[in-house]
């Protein structure tokens, strides 16, 4: 039986773009695939009262400092030397989400997905404005015109919308969080006990 892990996603989160950089030689090991799936963030921290790290932890003496310290030794270990926090952060993903969401329906979801990391956290560009995204998009040969005119198309809210709440509904609470069938790890320094179920659970 194929054995899939299942990405909770959304490029706004850097521990996302870090979490889907190392994933790779994890799957190999396991033989295992990774199953995207877009959902909005902002829309997770709204359903369980959650808020973004650097809000929740703003008055804790040393405590998003530890966080900035442990993201660099991540970042260091996984050989992830392209990583750069974007100066625009935090950005609105809105549109973002329901792009990728429309370049999966229109056959070019890897190709979007990989302009969206690079353009996000690695080049520091300003992704919730719509000429940028466009711009990076042609970059990497996809129609923007097209991707950006299926994201708006109420089919493609409404899917990240469900998306989202049914993340919630199996107790996802922020990202980058994965499912591997039942099981629900949170945070990409949870990659070694994924592999170690995914290897644990045969072919």
């Amino acid at each position: 039986m194929a054995k899939t892990v299942d990405f909770i996603f959304d490029f706004g989160s850097p521990n996302a773009y870090l979490a889907f950089r190392a994933l790779p030689p994890v799957l190999e090991r396991a033989r295992a695939s990774v199953k995207i799936v877009p959902c909005l963030l902002g829309g997770i921290f709204k359903l369980t009262n959650n808020r973004a790290p650097l809000v929740a932890f703003a008055e804790v003496k040393g405590k998003n400092d530890y966080d900035m310290l442990e993201m660099r030794r991540f970042v260091t270990r996984h050989g992830l030397s392209r990583f750069r926090l974007n100066p625009h952060f935090p950005v609105n993903t809105l549109r973002l989400m329901r792009g990728l969401l429309a370049a999966e329906e229109l056959g070019v979801g890897d190709a979007y997905l990989e302009a969206g990391l690079c353009g996000m956290w690695e080049e520091g560009l300003k992704l919730d404005d719509a000429g940028v995204l466009a711009g990076r998009l042609r970059q990497s040969g996809l129609d923007a015109e097209a991707v950006l005119a299926l994201a708006e198309e109420q089919r493609v809210k409404d899917a990240l919308a469900a998306n989202t709440q049914a993340a919630v509904d199996r107790g996802v609470f922020g990202i980058p969080t994965f499912f591997v069938g039942d099981e629900m790890f949170f945070g990409k320094e949870r990659l070694s006990q994924i592999e170690e179920l995914l290897l644990s659970s045969g072919d």
